[in-house]
């Protein structure tokens, strides 16, 4: 009985151990990212708080509008940066270096190629955007201004996206944040010098944007030279071009491309419909979201590290640890949401006032910030998922659920337009956060779990 006893004990303290090392894991991948990840809406906030500062309700509007036309190019492209972390994580885990350089060299050719046709296609793109896009007729004027300026940031912004997720997938959170922390800083001075010495207006916002995005590719090229140069001999740009190895890229990522796709639907669709509400309502959801952005990109900090932890296991064949993983990040999300709900409901208005001194602008924003305040809550689950499901390479799971939730987003907001105009926007939002946590939940344990 002793025997057993002490065996117990050791078995625990062994456990105890290891749980700790597990957490040690988590915040070493996860504390860089999110470091790395909240330099980016503090970043879009610098930005709203420039014009809105120089400006009236049209310049914030053009900001939010700008953004999301951006956004709406980039997100769909997100899978260079997701796949290739999957992907990578994996063969980390399987200690294929060679496949990982091959993983690279694809994303990175990919990305360069889809940015050189964004650039031949900027026009078109800029039309069809101005199509769509309700305000004033000065709002417009700002946005196309701004839109014209920023798109030269393509290939260097498309090419951070490939060797981003590349070191994600490599256990390397650090890299990352230091070339996030340059970038943003470098576009914050920019962008400060371009507006108030040059008096470049919105146009000086976007030049600091392109100045910054290429400053940033090239310290990642320069910090894989010294950190990952003996690789240079794997580097086989013709086998990792094969028709047969990009099939296999392609066939999880356009996955991750219509699942991108949908989401961009939903954060395009909340500016232009708000658009249709007047200028007021825009500049106040446009302020309104950087709460949501700020939240997202603070979580996606512990989703990264669920990409690289599940990738890594499920390579290493390690069950164990990846069920153990997918537990502990829940633990630090469930934190971290409580802490933001409290924020949000506390300190809404300080927040608010920090990115415009436009008076009505807050008191409008006031007016929804209580769907802000659940954002937190709503959204936690959704945000750890997509990390553990692009670290599995789970993507046609991941679709299915954005596919869902989209379409219930769609069909509550126009079911409710006509009573709840603004706030039922917010509420099929909400929903759409919802739906898409609880059905990767009810898909883990298949497509997850069980993949060892």
């Amino acid at each position: 009985m002793e025997n057993i006893l002490i065996a117990l004990i050791n078995f625990a303290a062994i456990n105890n151990f290891n749980e700790n090392k597990l957490n040690k894991k988590i915040l070493r991948l996860a504390l860089p990212n999110i470091i790395t990840n909240i330099t980016v809406p503090l970043l879009g906030m610098i930005d709203l708080a420039i014009v809105g500062h120089i400006g009236n309700e049209q310049y914030i509007g053009a900001i939010g509008i700008g953004t999301t036309i951006f956004n709406m190019i980039y997100w769909n492209f997100g899978f260079l940066r997701m796949g290739t972390s999957g992907f990578t994580a994996q063969a980390y885990g399987a200690n294929d270096m060679k496949e990982s350089v091959k993983i690279l060299v694809r994303a990175s050719v990919i990305a360069l190629s889809i940015a050189a046709l964004l650039l031949l296609l900027q026009y078109p793109i800029a039309l069809l955007s101005k199509y769509f896009v309700r305000g004033s007729e000065e709002m417009i004027d700002y946005t196309l201004e701004y839109f014209y300026v920023r798109i030269w940031a393509a290939p260097a912004t498309l090419g951070l996206y490939a060797i981003k997720g590349w070191y994600i997938g490599m256990q390397n959170s650090k890299l990352p944040m230091w070339i996030a922390i340059f970038l943003n800083l470098l576009n914050i001075v920019a962008s400060l010098i371009f507006v108030f010495v040059f008096h470049s207006g919105i146009r000086g916002v976007a030049l600091g944007t392109v100045i910054a995005q290429y400053g940033g590719l090239t310290v990642a090229v320069i910090f894989w030279f010294r950190k990952y140069g003996y690789l240079r001999k794997l580097i086989d740009v013709r086998s990792s071009l094969k028709i047969n190895e990009l099939k296999a890229f392609f066939k999880v990522n356009i996955d991750i491309f219509l699942r991108t796709l949908c989401l961009v639907a939903v954060f395009t669709f909340i500016p232009f419909v708000s658009s249709y509400m007047g200028d007021m309502t825009l500049a106040a959801n446009t302020i309104l979201m950087q709460l949501f952005t700020l939240f997202s990109y603070f979580m996606d900090g512990f989703a990264y590290a669920g990409e690289s932890l599940v990738g890594r296991f499920i390579g290493a064949k390690d069950r164990l640890s990846l069920n153990k993983s997918v537990i502990y990040l829940f633990y630090w999300g469930i934190g971290i949401t409580a802490v933001f709900t409290l924020l949000y409901m506390l300190f809404s208005r300080d927040i608010l006032s920090l990115l415009t001194d436009s008076t009505a602008v807050i008191d409008t924003a006031m007016t929804y910030s209580r769907w802000t305040s659940l954002v937190p809550v709503c959204g936690f689950a959704a945000f750890l998922f997509d990390g553990i499901f692009i670290g599995a390479t789970a993507s046609k799971a991941m679709r299915n659920a954005m596919f869902v939730a989209t379409a219930m987003f769609f069909v509550i907001y126009y079911s409710t337009r006509a009573t709840l105009f603004n706030d039922g926007l917010w509420i099929a939002f909400l929903i759409f956060l919802v739906l898409r946590g609880v059905m990767m939940a009810l898909m883990l344990k298949r497509n997850v779990l069980d993949v060892i």
